[in-house]
């Protein structure tokens, strides 16, 4: 990759975070390097730091993000750690794909942190959704374990996982290994999105503990 298809992603992404509607203009700083993308600046709240990064895992050509902004809240009143810890309660409560009785909230000085026990990896995803875009959170710890009730299948559940991503994504670009109640992906994926469907994949099969994702973006 030259200078001037860093540059090209540059002028790519400064254009996606403009389009974004969450995003206010100017307050995000974009280098390329290699395909590889820095975002820089301030932001009032974790929701927008995270769209900018999505902005940027949206362009073409980008092969990671390295997120260097920095949250900092305003001085809105009514965002105390208690308010932000019943709204992120009230939050896993309101999803019925999460189990918020199972699941334990904290937050000091704005920093919100999540503990406790799921029976799946993408409910351990869901809880740390709904609690990213709440206003006054700083930031999150996502502490959250992954308990299947029963243990995966082997040989079987790595055929039944290359088959869905055969559906989601159309090729047989990943290779999957299990070993034990880990599994291992592995290969090139064309895009983040790619990236994203392969690990929701991953962490909907039943009794996956822990996955290692090592795919790499081709771009």
């Amino acid at each position: 990759m030259d200078v001037r298809d860093d540059q090209r992603i540059q002028r790519d992404v400064l254009a996606e975070l403009a389009w974004d509607a969450r995003l206010r203009p100017n307050e995000i700083g974009v280098t390329a390097d290699q395909g590889v993308v820095t975002l820089t600046g301030f932001v009032d709240s974790t929701a927008r730091g995270w769209a900018a990064t999505r902005c940027a895992q949206r362009v073409r050509g980008v092969r990671a993000v390295a997120d260097e902004i920095e949250v900092r809240l305003t001085s809105t009143p009514g965002r105390t750690d208690a308010e932000i810890a019943i709204a992120a309660s009230r939050a896993l409560e309101w999803d019925s794909f999460v189990p918020a009785e199972r699941l334990d909230v904290t937050v000091a000085n704005g920093w919100l942190m999540l503990r406790g026990e799921v029976e799946f990896g993408w409910q351990r995803r869901a809880a740390e959704g709904e609690v990213r875009r709440l206003a006054g959170v700083r930031g999150i710890t996502n502490l959250i374990e992954v308990r299947p009730p029963q243990p995966p299948a082997g040989e079987r559940l790595r055929h039944d996982v290359e088959r869905a991503l055969l559906r989601t994504i159309g090729a047989d670009r990943v290779t999957v290994e299990v070993d034990g109640d880990t599994l291992v992906l592995a290969g090139v994926v064309r895009s983040w999105w790619e990236r994203d469907q392969v690990e929701r994949v991953a962490w909907s099969a039943p009794g996956v503990r822990v996955v290692h994702d090592q795919l790499l973006v081709g771009g």
